[in-house]
């Protein structure tokens, strides 16, 4: 239940001033209480603006790269990383990045590979969803 406070005129009578005075404390007990809870603000600007994290492989994409025999090395995960940090300094959503004859989509706010194909998937493949393309 919300009861509305005016403070522009005060109450008449000593009931009606404690009832205010009571809420008072509880709104203060609650705006304590919710400043005690908040994130500071770096935290929450790193976790959006500033997250150069590794990359994610869904499910979809670990079955697809074991079905396709496609084995990333560490440079392979580093130009992707940097590929996907390209992309999203421009805005990208939904990336497609070609790198060595194969083919990824990338969720780029989530950095997460949705799926990924080899030279073989790729022929007569129409591309859809996507945003931006990066080639590396």
């Amino acid at each position: 239940m919300v009861q509305q406070v005016n403070f522009n005129n005060p109450p008449s009578n000593a009931v009606e001033n404690a009832q205010s005075q009571a809420q008072l404390q509880i709104m203060q007990q609650q705006a304590s209480q919710a400043a005690q809870t908040a994130q500071p603000f770096d935290a929450i600007l790193q976790s959006t603006v500033g997250n150069t994290g590794a990359l994610k492989f869904s499910a979809h994409a670990k079955e697809r790269l074991n079905l396709r025999n496609i084995n990333l090395s560490a440079d392979d995960l580093d130009r992707m990383n940097d590929a996907v940090n390209m992309a999203a300094s421009k805005g990208a959503q939904q990336s497609l990045l070609v790198m060595n004859d194969q083919a990824f989509i990338v969720s780029v706010p989530n950095r997460t590979v949705i799926t990924a194909m080899d030279s073989g998937s790729m022929k007569e493949n129409v591309f859809t969803n996507i945003d931006s393309a990066v080639i590396v």
